[in-house]
């Protein structure tokens, strides 16, 4: 294999697994408006004016799970494109990165999952966290001490 072919294989599951994770993010966005709209519970009076019946309501605890699983999203999976990119320069083994970008994927599915959908109790979303961040955090120090 050229280093050229490699370079595309690794990018294409790159990019086709970071498109799909952009897209759970507005999945979340869109479990959090669910619920806001089931429950007929916004945050502003000009959002509780829009649909009768509604309220203004800050700390429902559905849809602050939601929300929650939202932010822990955009804290994991915005970092982890970033640095997913930059490691992808060093020119990593093809099922290593395969391998290791499927994992995260995998593991913000379930957190999300275990979190905001179907509520299982701890250590199921502490164990899918930590799967992503480390993850993220060898590809991070693969990427310092290839280029230190």
């Amino acid at each position: 294999m050229t280093p050229e072919y490699i370079r595309e294989q690794n990018f294409r599951v790159f990019a086709w697994w970071s498109v799909v994770l952009v897209l759970k993010i507005f999945g979340t966005v869109a479990l959090v408006g669910f619920w806001r709209h089931y429950k007929k519970i916004f945050l502003s009076p000009e959002d509780a004016k829009f649909i009768k019946g509604s309220k203004v309501v800050y700390d429902d605890p559905d849809v602050e799970r939601c929300r929650r699983a939202h932010l822990n999203d955009l804290e994991n999976i915005l970092p982890w494109v970033i640095s997913t990119a930059f490691w992808l320069t060093t020119s990593p083994d093809p099922s290593t990165v395969a391998f290791l970008i499927k994992t995260f994927a995998i593991s913000r599915f379930v957190h999300t999952f275990v979190y905001a959908v179907v509520v299982v109790r701890q250590p199921a979303r502490f164990l899918a966290f930590m799967v992503g961040l480390i993850i993220t955090i060898y590809q991070c120090l693969a990427t310092v001490y290839y280029y230190s």
